[in-house]
């Protein structure tokens, strides 16, 4: 059960204005560049919203500028606000939102003016708890509408190019180009799965918000079949609600002349796609378990994604193989002790004299830590079968204070390889419960 925590906003208005016209450079720049926070295959990036730095997710799988978990950030003022109704992936329904234009947003040294943007109302709605890091929306299509934007994942960087002959030429030079068609502000490529022997085209939407490597959609096509080896999951959290489905393995994906061996997949259910209006001939998603084996320039002005490997192309497809997915519920004052070289500030001497004593030579240190519990456990997962439950707050992992750990790293420990031992120790009505399972593969 690969942790999926993204928020995909598929097809949330296709209403832009056409007015807009991106990002622009200063006059004498040429490129930009940026580091960002990758996690679980996510990127965030800071961009500022009416002069207020904000942390966004950069997502190629929504139309719109999302924004919403803005009640610390008050300071942020918007304009021609009126009230709309959201709806995306999720079995539930809509939710209340705000539409805002004539907004500036501004990336490092670039600007866009004039740009609308929405606002999720909903404090439920926080993908902050997901991920472990502050955040406040999440951009797409006019993020790379009109610029030559190289997501670097090995390097941790955004770079943007200016559109010209001589930027494009380099890039052509050690990338590889695959063609792509967008379609309402959403980017989307032909590839083939192999399925039962079977090669099957399939035409996915790249979906850099969608943690995962696949999505298929079965009712799209009588040609995909969810394998019978496979497991009920949760997949994520859409604007209308849970988005649940099935994960199994596929013998192979390709994508132009880049092909993967058994990557993990998952199958969302009729459900949670129900809000989704999609565009012809759509099967499903690629989505950020594929893409950060590259540096990947997206070109939507010429209908293109230019690809260069990196390190991590030929690494193992992994999962959540403990069946809990852990959320981040708050902060906690954590007291630490910490040495200190100090001056002292009083001096005794022992019978035998001479023996100086320093006095005072540590203090304790009180620090904002975050507090971690389980917000899923998965059916007959060997997190299920020990006794765990939705709601335990964890105070250890293997023996460790949770609050030294981040939620990636968290994470990492429940993909880990097949027969290793994870020992939690959690707090239940006020009660302290300790719980021992082993991974296991179960694809």
């Amino acid at each position: 059960m690969k942790k999926t925590i993204i928020i995909i906003l598929l097809h949330l208005f296709t209403c832009f204005v056409f007015a807009q016209q991106g990002f622009q450079f200063d006059e004498n720049k040429n490129k930009i560049s940026v580091p960002f926070k990758l996690i679980n295959n996510l990127v965030f990036v800071p961009i500022k919203v009416n002069g207020v730095e904000l942390n966004f997710l950069l997502d190629t799988g929504v139309a719109e500028t999302i924004l919403f978990s803005l009640e610390d950030k008050k300071e942020v003022r918007f304009f021609n606000a009126e009230k709309i109704l959201l709806k995306g992936l999720g079995g539930q329904e809509a939710v209340e939102g705000l539409k805002s234009t004539n907004n500036i947003l501004e990336f490092n040294s670039m600007k866009y003016r004039n740009h609308m943007l929405y606002i999720i109302l909903d404090p439920d709605f926080n993908l902050s708890s997901h991920v472990g890091i502050p955040v406040n929306g999440i951009i797409g299509y006019h993020f790379f509408r009109n610029n030559l934007v190289e997501v670097n994942y090995s390097k941790k960087r955004v770079i943007v190019y200016k559109d010209n002959s001589q930027n494009r030429k380099k890039i052509k030079k050690s990338f590889r180009t695959i063609p792509i068609t967008v379609e309402k502000s959403k980017p989307y490529l032909k590839s083939t799965i192999i399925q039962d022997n079977k090669e099957i085209p399939v035409k996915l939407l790249i979906d850099i918000g969608n943690s995962d490597a696949i999505w298929l959609f079965q009712d799209r096509s009588e040609l995909i079949k969810i394998p019978n080896k496979n497991f009920e999951d949760f997949l994520g959290r859409g604007f209308s609600g849970d988005v649940k489905g099935k994960r199994a393995l596929i013998k192979k994906f390709e994508m132009g002349d880049f092909e993967f061996n058994n990557p993990v997949v998952a199958f969302p259910d009729s459900l949670s796609i129900r809000n989704v209006n999609m565009v012809p001939d759509r099967k499903g998603s690629v989505g950020g378990e594929i893409m950060k084996r590259f540096a990947v320039v997206f070109d939507y002005p010429n209908s293109q994604i230019h690809l260069k490997k990196n390190k991590d192309y030929s690494a193992p497809f992994s999962y959540n193989k403990s069946g809990v997915e852990i959320q981040q519920s708050g902060l906690q004052w954590v007291q630490e002790t910490v040495r200190m070289e100090t001056v002292p500030l009083s001096t005794k001497y022992n019978e035998s004299g001479g023996v100086k004593v320093f006095m005072d030579d540590f203090k304790y240190k009180f620090q904002l830590k975050p507090i971690y519990e389980i917000a899923y456990v998965r059916e007959n997962s060997p997190a299920a079968n020990v006794g765990l439950q939705k709601g335990d707050l964890i105070i250890l992992i293997n023996n460790n204070p949770i609050h030294k750990l981040s939620l990636q790293e968290i994470n990492a420990l429940f993909k880990a390889e097949e027969d290793k031992w994870i020992t939690l120790e959690v707090e239940r009505n006020s009660q302290i419960l300790k719980f021992r399972f082993q991974l296991y593969n179960i694809l």
